[in-house]
Parts: structure tokens; C-alpha cells; sequence
């Protein structure tokens, strides 16, 4: 599924929940980096430390909505651990993806495998921000082979957001969820 509208699902939450989540659940408040809240800006992978803009209020909700919708899709049966991925690129689409099990277990990916194949399918190259949605007690982020993946098009400050279907639960940098990371950058001949 590739959202290249950057308009929310009809019927996808795209507003965040009041501070605290839902009703009756003990989670730590999301730290919120998008424009005009905290923003910390994101920068093409191999990009020079300059700064870059910010991913803007209408880009977040979109990308929220979209990790969403596209969770309602995964083929999880054997886990039973529906995720929903979506990822903005330089152009400002957003491309979303979910997990599909297999019932040979190895043989099946994760929702962000799913979204940046959408990405590079539809011609995109840099990772500028990405939204996982899933369901748990704790805080989904991406598993650390995604966290190595994403890092192929993404840089060290590409935005990670981690949302359920209420909205978002956490905000995060790929470099603080893969430090000192291996990357392009490594393979460059000097």
C-alpha cells in the first residue's frame, strides 16, 4: 500500500491521545518530535551534519493514520501479532506495509521490510521518518533486523515513531535505537 496523498485513512486516528493514553493504563508520556512541538529534524542518509527540516503536524498524522489502516491487513496467524509500518520518503510519500507470517516461520518479514520495499518499488531512496503501529503492553519498536534495514535509507536522526491504535506511545531517533550503527557510509572506498 503506498499513501502518496499524504492524507490520513478515512476512519484511521490521526490525533494523539489525550497525555497519558487511554483510560485505566500506567504509560510514560510520548516525547513529541514533529514541527512545532520539539522538533528534531531528519537528514538524508550520507548527508552532511547540516540541519534539515523538520517533518511537518499534517506528515505525522498521516503517517500515523497510514501505519494504522495498513496493521488491519497483516497476515499474522501463527502469532497472532498484527504491526503496521510506514515509512516517509524524500518526495513526502508516505508507503506503508504490514507483516506477513509463514507458516515456515523464518520465511515470513516484519511491517517495516514490508513498507521500505513499497518505498524503493515506488522509486523512493531516503528514509525521513517512520511510524510502527502495534498492540502491546510495552512499547513496539522496530526488531533490531528492521532497526538494520531502516538504516540502509535512513540516518541516525530519522525519526521513529511508535503508536498503537489510540495513537502515538513513543518518539524516538533510529540512532538511539541503533547506536553506533553499521551503514552505506562504512562500504564508501576512501
Amino acid at each position: 500500500m503506498s499513501k502518496n496523498d499524504n492524507k490520513p485513512t478515512p476512519g484511521a486516528p490521526t490525533a494523539l491521545p489525550p497525555q497519558g493514553g487511554r483510560a485505566g493504563t500506567e504509560r510514560a508520556p510520548a516525547r513529541s518530535r514533529v514541527a512545532g512541538e520539539r522538533s528534531v529534524a531528519c537528514k538524508p542518509a550520507g548527508a552532511a551534519r547540516s540541519p534539515a527540516e523538520p517533518v511537518p503536524r499534517r506528515l505525522f498524522d498521516a503517517l500515523v493514520a497510514a501505519a494504522q489502516a495498513v496493521r488491519t491487513y497483516a497476515h499474522a496467524p501463527y502469532s497472532r501479532f498484527a504491526v503496521g509500518a510506514a515509512v516517509l520518503d524524500e518526495q513526502g510519500r508516505i508507503h506503508a506495509g504490514c507483516n506477513v507470517e509463514n507458516a515456515a516461520y523464518p520465511q515470513g518479514w516484519c511491517a517495516e521490510v514490508s513498507a521500505i520495499a513499497v518505498m524503493v518499488a515506488a522509486g523512493g531512496k531516503t528514509v525521513r521518518a517512520v511510524a510502527v503501529c502495534a498492540e502491546g503492553a510495552e512499547v513496539v519498536t522496530p526488531c533490531g533486523g528492521c532497526r538494520q534495514k531502516l538504516r540502509e535509507f535512513a540516518a541516525d536522526d530519522c525519526l521513529v515513531w511508535a503508536a498503537d491504535m489510540t495513537g502515538l506511545r513513543a518518539s524516538f531517533t533510529l540512532g538511539e535505537l541503533l547506536p553506533h550503527s553499521f551503514g552505506p557510509a562504512h562500504l564508501r572506498k576512501p
